[in-house]
């Protein structure tokens, strides 16, 4: 009962949210396109339905995913755990290392559970006729995600400035951007924007401030936002190089088929 009060108030800000968009879409029907709207029962369900799963959503990140993420950070980073019988504690990024497990296999699980991802796998796999699989995709985008996050917890444990790993990245992705097969670069870049769903994000924004709040000399606001944007970048890095790790691959193999026939071939004309 205590939670149907600040529920009620969630879900009701959320349709003021959505309020304006609706009176756009409805007056741009009505006096642009001028053209009639059908079947009003079922869009007003749809949209009731979507401010229900909007403000529900919302009410979860902040009793159950933020909670979480920061009560893990704070764990991971609890003196006692960082000791391990040890006499005195340094905190030294290399003291760290379970919090960059917990980050790769957090970033990793995520990220397979996002809907967009799925659905973007299964988009490219029926537009490409087969030839980008569908898990395949998904596990590239997974562990690309998954280094990001871990990387990103280094850098706020070592307190190094964001733009340097920003623009190192993006430097690697631009070179692999000319070697990569022009078919998956549009879906590379997609890929890092599918990372940032109603899955990933919240625990990911979670785990970042919680750290920033529990190492000694991070700032909760200069340090522990960014780590989202790691969990963009890198999706990114590892799809391409799926692809040009795919593609070294068949011609590798097609080199070989090359090979074993032209050495039939000549066997062919000796018994011959």
């Amino acid at each position: 009962m205590d939670m149907m009060g600040p529920m009620v108030k969630t879900i009701l800000s959320t349709a003021l949210d959505v309020l304006p968009i609706l009176l756009f879409i409805f007056l741009f029907q009505l006096f642009v396109i001028r053209q009639p709207i059908h079947d009003l029962r079922r869009l007003f369900a749809g949209i009731v339905f979507t401010i229900l799963g909007l403000g529900l959503f919302l009410v979860g990140l902040e009793q159950a995913l933020f909670p979480l993420g920061r009560l893990m950070a704070q764990q991971l980073t609890h003196p006692e755990f960082l000791m391990s019988g040890a006499e005195a504690l340094d905190f030294h990024w290399t003291n760290y290392k379970w919090v960059y497990v917990f980050a790769f296999c957090i970033g990793f699980a995520t990220t397979i559970a996002e809907p967009a991802l799925l659905a973007v796998a299964m988009k490219a796999n029926e537009t490409s006729g087969g030839a980008i699989h569908v898990w395949g995709l998904r596990v590239a985008v997974a562990i690309g995600a998954a280094v990001g996050v871990s990387l990103g917890c280094f850098r706020i444990i070592a307190g190094l400035p964001l733009q340097a790993f920003i623009l190192v990245g993006y430097i690697v992705v631009v070179v692999q951007t000319i070697w990569a097969p022009r078919l998956i670069i549009p879906l590379a870049y997609d890929s890092g924007g599918v990372t940032t769903s109603t899955v990933t994000v919240p625990l990911v924004a979670a785990l970042g401030l919680g750290l920033a709040e529990t190492v000694p000399g991070r700032s909760p606001l200069l340090d522990g936002f960014g780590l989202v944007a790691f969990t963009c970048l890198f999706p990114i890095i590892s799809v391409l190089a799926y692809a040009q790790l795919s593609a070294l691959r068949e011609r590798f193999a097609g080199r070989h088929k090359t090979e074993a026939e032209n050495g039939a071939e000549s066997n062919s004309k000796e018994v011959i």
